[in-house]
C-alpha cells in the first residue's frame, strides 16, 4: 500500500497519517489524528497522541484479538474525542467473506467459553479448513454454490453436535433408568427409614426435664451441663490420633464418637443409633452441649428432606423411562442438509477435476507442437532426425543382403 504520508512503526506495524498531518507536535496538538492500518506479522505496537479521530481496517486479521488490539489503540482512556469512527473495508465475491465467517466462528467459540454457555468441542484454524483451489477460485468468482456451501457446513456441525448430545443423553438415561436412579431409591429409603427408627427412639430417651440432665463421657456420668462440656473438651485435648474416631460416651440414647478433622483443623461429633449425624464442636462447653441437642432435634427436618429428595428422583425416573428411546427430532433435516452438502462437494470437485484436465490437455499440445527455438536448435534436431533415418536405412539394407 502506497503510503499517505509521513510513516511511523514500531515493530512489524504500519500505521500511516494522512499528508495534512504532519508529525510536528503543533499541529498533532491542533488536529485529530486519522489512522490506516493493515495485519501486521506481529501484534501491533504504536504509540500515538491523544487525538485519534477514526480507525480504517483495510484488511482482516487471523484472529478476532486482531481486531480487538487495533480498536484499543482509539477506543481508550485518554483519547480526547468523546467519538471516534471505524471503518471496516471488504470488497465483494472475494476471499474476505470467508476471513469475516472464520472471525465470526472464532469468536462465537470465545464468547461461549468466557460466558460460560454450551462450548462446542473443538475450533478449527484455517490452516486445518482444508479449503480446496476449486473453493478458492469460486469464492474470487463469486460462486453461489460455496457460499451455500458454508452456511451448511456451519448448519451441519450444529446439528452433528446436537446430534451428539442426543445420543450422551439417551445413553444416561439408559444408565440412570438401570443403575444410578435404583441406588439413590434404594439409599434414600434406607435413610427414611433409619430417621424414622431414630426418631423414635429419642422421643423415648428424650430428656425432658433440664434438672434431669445426665451425658455418659469415658465411663463417667455427668448430671451438669458445664461439666459435662468440660470433660467433652478434655476428651478433645487428650486425642493424639488424627482423622480417627474415638468412642467417648453416652447421651440420651445414642452413641457419641469423637475425632479430628485434619482438613478443617476442627473436632467432629458423631451421634448414631440407627442413622449417623455429625457436629462440629467448639471452645465453648455449654455450646457444644446446645449443639448436640440441636442435633438431635433436627431429625424430623433431616426426615423431611429425604422424603422430598426421594420423590424427587422417582419422578425423576418417570421423567427418564418418557424420555429414553426418542429420535433425534432434526434427523431428517440432517439428513437433507448431508445429501445437499454432498451434492455441493461433489460439484466443487468436479470442477476441480476439468480444470486438472484442461491443464494436462494444454499440457500435451505443448509437447506435440513443433519446436519454435533458433536456427542452431531446428538444425541440431534435423541432424538427430538425419541420423536416425539413416541407421534405420542401413539396418533395412543388411537384412535385405542376408547379413543378418
Amino acid at each position: 500500500m502506497k503510503p499517505l504520508g509521513s510513516e511511523h512503526a514500531r515493530g512489524e506495524g504500519r500505521c500511516h497519517h494522512a499528508p495534512l498531518l504532519r508529525p510536528r507536535k503543533a499541529r498533532i496538538e491542533r488536529r485529530a489524528v486519522r489512522r490506516l492500518c493493515d495485519r501486521p506479522p506481529q501484534p501491533l505496537r504504536a504509540e500515538h497522541e491523544d487525538r485519534l479521530i477514526a480507525l480504517h481496517h483495510l484488511d482482516i486479521g487471523w484472529k478476532p484479538s486482531d481486531l480487538e488490539q487495533r480498536e484499543g489503540r482509539i477506543i481508550r482512556q485518554g483519547n480526547h474525542n468523546k467519538k471516534v469512527h471505524i471503518f471496516r473495508y471488504v470488497t465483494e465475491s472475494t476471499f474476505d467473506s470467508y476471513m469475516w465467517q472464520l472471525i465470526e466462528n472464532k469468536q462465537k467459540f470465545i464468547s461461549q467459553i468466557m460466558t460460560s454457555k454450551a462450548p462446542v468441542r473443538s475450533c478449527e484454524d484455517v490452516d486445518e479448513a482444508a479449503l480446496s483451489y476449486a473453493e478458492v477460485k469460486a469464492l474470487a468468482t463469486g460462486n453461489p454454490a460455496v457460499k451455500e456451501k458454508m452456511a451448511l457446513d456451519v448448519d451441519v456441525a450444529k446439528l452433528k453436535l446436537l446430534k451428539a448430545n442426543h445420543m450422551n443423553n439417551q445413553y444416561r438415561l439408559e444408565d440412570d433408568i438401570a443403575r444410578n436412579f435404583p441406588q439413590q431409591i434404594a439409599k434414600l429409603t434406607e435413610t427414611i427409614d433409619s430417621y424414622k427408627a431414630d426418631i423414635a427412639h429419642y422421643q423415648e430417651h428424650k430428656i425432658t426435664d433440664p434438672e434431669q440432665f445426665s451425658m455418659e463421657i469415658s465411663g463417667k456420668v455427668f448430671t451438669e451441663k458445664k461439666e459435662a462440656g468440660a470433660a467433652l473438651l478434655a476428651v478433645c485435648k487428650d486425642m493424639k490420633a488424627v482423622d480417627a474416631a474415638m468412642d467417648i460416651g453416652n447421651y440420651q440414647g445414642f452413641n457419641m464418637r469423637i475425632q479430628f478433622d485434619s482438613w478443617s483443623k476442627e473436632f467432629i461429633l458423631s451421634v448414631k443409633h440407627e442413622s449417623v449425624s455429625k457436629v462440629h464442636l467448639g471452645a465453648d462447653a455449654l455450646g457444644n452441649i446446645t449443639r448436640i441437642n440441636n442435633l438431635l432435634e433436627s431429625y424430623p427436618e433431616k426426615l423431611a428432606e429425604a422424603e422430598q429428595r426421594l420423590e424427587t428422583v422417582q419422578e425423576q425416573l418417570t421423567n427418564a423411562k418418557e424420555e429414553v428411546g426418542k429420535p433425534f427430532t432434526k434427523e431428517e433435516e440432517l439428513n437433507q442438509k448431508l445429501e445437499r452438502l454432498s451434492e455441493l462437494n461433489a460439484l466443487l470437485n468436479m470442477d476441480e477435476r476439468e480444470d486438472t484436465e484442461a491443464e494436462q490437455s494444454e499440457s500435451k499440445e505443448k509437447e506435440e507442437r513443433p519446436a519454435r527455438g533458433s536456427i542452431h536448435e531446428k538444425l541440431q534436431i534435423y541432424k538427430e532426425k538425419s541420423q536416425r533415418e539413416s541407421e534405420n536405412g542401413r539396418e533395412d539394407r543388411k537384412r535385405d543382403f542376408g547379413l543378418e
